[in-house]
């Protein structure tokens, strides 16, 4: 019975032993062997792999793509003006015995001293641009340079540097009050312009309007008294011709109209002569 205790306190300890003395490397690690502190071996492919205990340790680090976003820095243009740049930058290890002999494998102390460098890019770029090139022009060409200058530098480090991109450029705030103030005096200016435009093409058209609507009251007025004198010629040939027919009674019939248009109203006063001709058939029916 003590023996296959004893079996089963070896088999234990080996099987630590076992568990202690292996390792395995993923696919998105980077590792490196230690012997007493000291590199022996950087250059693992994914797999499972051994060491000695306690001789032997292994540091690991991510291989994968990471992302810094740098706090906002404020630069100066080639017409000294100020401007506030946000970027991001993309990176990874590379080397991993270079990274750890560089930086220690402090990750806090690879991104200062690749923020540092990054920094000094931008800053040097966008010195040499005006502002009208950092915010929209020249942009795409700052960040291809920047990060191909500080890429072979950053290198130096066992990190390569995939992109560097400028997220946002923008004034400080004395700055953009100063050309928010600016553009809106220049909307103002350019809205006055339409306005006056607008206004020169509305008196343009009413004139235009106004002109044809006495052409056209003109025309009309024209026509019209045409057509009355027409109308007036008509009835001048039909009383004509109707005196013609009967003279007798046509003044008659004239005078009836007459003595109907003034006392019409019931109560109208004429004086006039007992002889006057306007009474001529009151007096004489068959006065002629």
């Amino acid at each position: 019975m003590s023996n296959i205790r004893f079996g089963f306190v070896v088999m234990a300890l080996i099987g630590v032993v076992v568990w202690m003395s292996a390792f395995i490397v993923h696919e998105k690690e980077l590792a490196i062997k230690f012997k007493l502190g000291e590199i022996v071996e950087s250059d693992f492919k994914p797999g499972l792999y051994f060491q000695i205990p306690i001789i032997n340790n292994i540091r690991k680090f991510d291989s994968r793509i990471l992302t810094l976003d740098t706090p906002s820095e404020r630069f100066l243009t080639s017409e000294k003006k100020n401007v506030i740049v946000n970027s991001f930058v993309k990176w990874r290890i590379s080397d991993a015995k270079l990274y750890y002999t560089s930086t220690g494998g402090d990750e806090r102390r690879a991104i200062a001293r690749m923020a540092s460098i990054i920094n000094d890019e931008l800053k040097g770029q966008i010195g040499t641009k005006t502002m009208r090139e950092v915010i929209s022009g020249e942009r795409a060409t700052i960040m291809q340079v920047v990060t191909d200058n500080a890429g072979l530098k950053i290198r130096d480090l066992g990190i390569e540097l995939i992109d560097v991109r400028v997220k946002k450029v923008e004034l400080p705030e004395n700055v953009s009050n100063n050309v928010y103030r600016r553009m809106a005096t220049e909307r103002q200016t350019v809205a006055k312009t339409f306005r006056s435009r607008g206004e020169e093409e509305a008196k343009k058209i009413r004139a235009n309007a106004d002109r044809q609507r006495e052409e056209i009251l003109a025309e009309a007025y024209r026509e019209s008294e045409e057509i009355r004198g027409q109308g007036d010629a008509y009835a001048a040939r039909t009383y004509a011709d109707s005196y013609n027919q009967d003279r007798d009674f046509y003044s008659f019939y004239r005078s009836l109209k007459a003595y109907e248009n003034a006392f019409g109203q019931g109560q109208d006063l004429i004086v006039l002569s007992p002889d006057s001709d306007f009474f001529k058939f009151f007096k004489d029916p068959k006065s002629k």
